[in-house]
């Protein structure tokens, strides 16, 4: 959803405006509840988290409450954790699903390190998240699901509602399932059929606690169940039940509020975005100011799914879409698109990109212009699908055979999926070559608010084809010499097959340089893999910019989905009196060309990253600086406060 942002100054009268009116009077569902005003806090910041069984739809409760607090105007960050089996048995550890919500009244970086409220569908789900939780948070806690068989399937051998095991904790033992089921007594509804709604009631009663809108999701249930408004108007109920119980019961005596982030967003049109769904725009966009038709040849994998999905909805922008039987059928024709002159997408994991390694190589060999889309998860082989990691970056950089250097892009933020899809159209267009677009399941599921760009500020990436010849014979003949290169790119032309005269080889074998005919001459072979190496040496990328305002002797050098844990974990620091530099890098092939110069200033340069210390070998081959690596290889992105310490040893090492 999007919503138009007024100044900040606007935003905070409203907000005023808005917090006297909640304070002490029914805000909602609840009007005409005979109790009296409750008292409401005002907090700068909360994080929740729901959590269930994967059938307990904790995605979609943790997405409308998100959807919510973007329109109320809080800044956000998400963290959606899926199971990794397609369908564990319900009510075991591998089945918990959940959603982790921080926002704030403030700029936030990450989606928090320990919830301050957990809401604890069943056993499984308090078990695989109550050590996350600080002591003191609150535990909402679904009573009806304690039985003692679904205890006994985790390994509780007591309850831990009633042993003490919570003791630290402020619990809300909360009969979700009867509630909900009592609430829904005049629908009809099997038992089974009505507690699948107790998702709804929980949705219901954590909006009331934290004065989310309502009409939104009401908006969504009736626009979702259209087919079936029966359904609808009961998941409706459900809602507002979970409200109304909020608003009576004496068991929540509280409720809170988080103000707009009045000071956190310049003025213009927001919307709350995902990361596959901004890098689909990016691509969209990069479409159009191209004028070229997008073409995607892909094949499902987890969790670049989600891009297939998207882009399969825009036919009415020029966008083509093919499921392909496999990964390498899906390159094969994304690389055709590319020969035919549409700008070719393909997406992909790091099993597929393995997959798709001798495809990449024919690219580079072709020159043409290509993207792969890697959205990186934990391995190796089939590994954590559902889980984040950003260990192929030596595979996007080294992994295919023979000297077949591709550009490597990576995006930082979920929202900034949508620019690094720009530019890595741009090179791929401008320099006739596959380019590499790193994101992460971090990203790719993760979301915040992002400003929609307005379209005279994206880039002019349209292209010139080849349209008659180019080359001039001894004898005074013209020709097209498909390998005749742009003096100041080195990027050859682009000549769409069927127009008169251009017809030109293609394949794998090594081509003379100018002519393009088939080559097996030493010299020229070592000519053109030198050349393809200078055409990605030369790619023009900006400069590297540094923060650091107080003349640090450390630098923090990061790149990717880090950013967000990178940057809180520095302005920790900084507001400890801890002088510290940070970076983060976006081309990580070529690299920015004043990298080398920056981190030789420097004393110290700290890398972390989710993998063994990738980026790290790099810089150290490239400019030899002993570089510290930290690096996290559990599925899960960096924690700001746990990387703020492993900063802070590193500089007092």
């Amino acid at each position: 959803m999007t919503s138009q942002v007024s100044s900040p100054a606007e935003r905070a009268d409203e907000a005023d405006g808005a917090d006297e009116a909640l304070v002490g009077e029914q805000r909602g569902p609840a009007a005409g509840a005979e109790t009296g005003p409750k008292e409401v806090r005002r907090l700068d910041r909360v994080i929740i988290r729901f959590a269930g069984d994967s059938g307990d739809g904790m995605q979609l409760t943790g997405d409308r409450f998100t959807s919510e607090t973007a329109s109320f105007g809080n800044d956000l960050s998400t963290l959606p954790n899926f199971p990794a089996e397609i369908r564990a048995p319900a009510g075991t550890l591998p089945g918990v699903s959940s959603f982790q919500l921080h926002f704030a009244d403030h700029d936030i970086l990450t989606p928090g390190d320990a919830p301050d409220v957990l809401v604890a569908m069943n056993p499984a789900a308090l078990k695989a998240n109550l050590a996350d939780v600080p002591h003191g948070g609150e535990i909402i806690v679904n009573t009806d699901e304690f039985a003692k068989r679904a205890m006994a399937k985790v390994g509780y051998t007591t309850s831990p509602l009633d042993d003490g095991t919570l003791d630290a904790y402020r619990v809300h033992p909360v009969p979700l399932t009867t509630l909900t089921v009592e609430a829904l007594k005049d629908f009809g509804l099997t038992r089974k059929e009505a507690e699948r709604s107790k998702n709804m009631f929980a949705l219901g009663l954590l909006s009331w606690m934290y004065h989310r809108p309502t009409e939104g999701t009401e908006k969504f249930l009736r626009t979702k169940f259209a087919k079936k408004p029966h359904i609808a108007e009961a998941n409706i109920t459900a809602y507002r039940a979970g409200w109304n119980f909020g608003e009576t019961t004496e068991d929540f005596a509280v409720s809170y509020e988080v103000a707009p982030a009045t000071s956190a967003f310049p003025t213009g049109t927001y919307r709350n975005i995902s990361g596959n769904l901004a890098l689909s725009y990016g691509l969209i966009a990069a479409a159009r100011q191209s004028e070229l038709p997008l073409y995607l040849g892909s094949y499902p994998i987890t969790p670049a799914s989600d891009i297939l999905h998207e882009l399969s909805r825009h036919k009415n922008f020029g966008i083509r879409t093919f499921q392909a039987e496999d990964e390498i059928a899906g390159i094969g024709a994304a690389l055709g698109a590319a020969f035919g002159g549409s700008l070719a997408v393909t997406t992909t994991s790091g099993p597929g990109v393995a997959l798709k390694s001798e495809a990449i190589g024919l690219a580079v060999s072709l020159e043409l212009p290509l993207l792969i889309v890697d959205i990186q998860r934990g391995g190796p082989s089939t590994g954590l699908p559902t889980k984040t990691e950003q260990a192929d970056l030596l595979q996007a950089m080294y992994g295919r055979n023979g000297e077949a250097p591709v550009p490597v892009v990576a995006p930082m933020t979920p929202g900034d999926c949508f620019d690094a899809a720009v530019e890595a159209a741009r090179i791929a267009l401008a320099y006739r070559t596959p380019v590499f677009l790193l994101s992460d399941g971090y990203l790719a599921n993760g979301s915040e608010p992002w400003r929609v760009p307005e379209t005279e500020t994206l880039p002019d990436l349209r292209v010139q084809f080849a349209t008659g010849p180019n080359h001039t014979e001894a004898d005074g003949t013209e020709v097209f010499w498909p390998y005749k290169r742009d003096p100041e790119t080195l990027a050859r032309p682009w000549a769409v097959p069927g127009t008169p005269g251009l017809e030109h080889r293609i394949g794998g074998i090594e081509k003379q340089d100018g002519t393009g005919n088939i080559s097996y001459d030493p010299a020229n072979h070592e000519h053109m893999v030198r050349t393809r190496q200078a055409k990605i040496d030369n790619i023009r990328v900006p400069d590297l910019e540094v923060d650091d305002p107080d003349g640090a002797t450390t630098l923090v050098l990061g790149w990717g989905s880090t950013y967000g844990p990178i940057t809180a974990a520095v302005r920790r620091l900084r507001a400890e009196g801890v002088p510290i530099a940070q970076a983060h890098l976006r081309h990580l092939n070529p690299f920015p060309a004043n990298l080398g110069t920056l981190l030789a200033h420097y004393r110290r340069v700290i890398v972390p990253e989710m993998n063994l210390g990738q980026l790290s070998a790099l810089l150290r081959a490239k400019y030899l600086v002993d570089t510290h690596s930290h690096t996290q290889v559990n599925g899960m992105p960096f924690k700001a406060a746990q990387l703020a310490t492993a900063l802070k040893e590193a500089i007092h090492d």
